[in-house]
């Protein structure tokens, strides 16, 4: 397939529409004409990335309404939709999905170009100042999280726990709490999201043998002082 082979499509779409359409003028693929009406540019790319949003967003300067057009079934557009669509509606511009061969005469319309100022998630926001005040210094170089995990303010408090159990050796969630001040001992050493503690009675919590191997691998990232361990990901977290 070639970019050329999505132009018939396009121009049938914008004719139907009452514009004028031509091809390859200046340095647009399609541009097309109605009326008074300020012109609307279509980019003609068989992929989205980086370089076609570019040329796009320099296609503004000339027109109020600029569309990149792609192929039926384009790669991130099926993998990402929402995603895209949000993009583009960031960046203001639009989306044209193009059918060819058998679908010649379909083309949809993703998303018009347009002002669009995102909505603001207060919770989410809250949860991330929430996640760097509660966290203890600065233990994750970033870009890192893939290679090595993430060394969160729970895996630090889990951390607490471990080494109270190591350095005490099993006991009462009520005493680990009392003893570290954490309310939320209890919970932690419940859930045991990283396999690190056995219950070994009525509320009572001791090291397990994946704890014993793996706490010294975190104990040295747990504030970011020291070497940085290659420790495993554990469970997932689901706090606040």
């Amino acid at each position: 397939m070639k970019e050329a082979d999505l132009y018939p499509p396009v121009k049938q779409f914008l004719e139907a529409q009452g514009y004028t359409v031509k091809g390859e003028i200046r340095e647009c693929d399609v541009v097309a004409v109605r009326g008074s009406e300020t012109p609307v540019v279509v980019e003609l790319k068989l992929s989205l990335n980086l370089g076609v949003l570019l040329q796009a967003v320099d296609r503004i300067a000339v027109a109020d309404h600029v569309y990149i057009g792609v192929p039926k079934g384009c790669g991130i557009l099926k993998k990402k939709p929402r995603r895209v669509v949000k993009l583009l509606r960031m960046l203001g511009l639009g989306l044209m999905e193009i059918g060819v061969g058998h679908d010649a005469d379909a083309v949809r319309v993703v998303v018009d170009p347009g002002k669009y100022k995102p909505r603001k998630s207060k919770k989410r926001q809250e949860r991330l100042l929430g996640e760097f005040m509660m966290r203890i210094g600065d233990p994750n170089p970033g870009g890192s999280a893939k290679r090595r995990g993430i060394m969160t303010a729970y895996r630090q408090r889990a951390l607490a726990l471990a080494h109270y159990l190591e350095k005490n050796g099993p006991a009462k969630a009520a005493h680990v709490a009392s003893a570290l001040e954490d309310p939320k001992a209890r919970n932690i050493l419940y859930r045991d999201v990283y396999g690190w503690f056995d219950r070994v009675g009525f509320g009572t919590y001791a090291l397990s043998p994946r704890g014993k191997r793996e706490f010294p691998m975190w104990a040295a990232r747990a504030t970011g002082n020291g070497e940085h361990g290659n420790g495993e990901r554990g469970g997932r977290e689901n706090v606040p």
